[in-house]
């Protein structure tokens, strides 16, 4: 299933809800490392701020931050440390070599990434709309980003 197929097919039908995020933030993730449980946490708190946000552009922000800390506690959790003349690498990129089953969220999370940066200079704005789809989005990736890890460590 796609990046945007889930997004259609379980996305719409989810509501974020201060409440649940709240309840959300309590849950400990069984994963080794406490930077990868603080970096999972640091999500969470970021999609409580999305849900939370009035202006639209701030929801878009938060919710790709989210997103943004979720991938790194994957890359956390999984990345070693490489050799070699491969110069600087984006998180969406190390994303996809350590975690190839969320290439196809690396892809979608390496466009909003360039939306975020141009909101957060005040050269583009986004709509109600479009916050609120990214802040679903974003939701699911970090869930699916958490259950992994739960998985793995397990």
């Amino acid at each position: 299933m796609t990046a945007m197929a889930a997004h259609t097919s379980a996305a719409a039908s989810v509501a974020i809800s201060t409440a649940q995020l709240q309840t959300q933030e309590q849950i400990p993730v069984p994963v080794d490392g406490g930077s990868v449980n603080a970096l999972l946490a640091a999500a969470r708190r970021a999609l409580l701020e999305a849900a939370i946000a009035p202006d639209p552009s701030r929801r878009f922000v938060a919710a790709d931050l989210a997103a943004l800390r979720a991938a790194t506690a994957v890359l956390a959790a999984r990345a070693r440390a490489r050799q070699g003349g491969r110069g600087p690498r984006g998180v969406w990129q190390l994303l996809s070599a350590v975690a190839p089953e969320l290439s196809e969220w690396s892809d979608f999370f390496t466009i909003t990434a360039g939306m975020r940066a141009a909101v957060e200079a005040g050269a583009a704005g986004v709509g109600e709309r479009e916050a609120d789809d990214l802040m679903r989005d974003a939701e699911l990736f970090c869930a699916r980003v958490a259950s992994m890890l739960t998985r793995e460590a397990g």
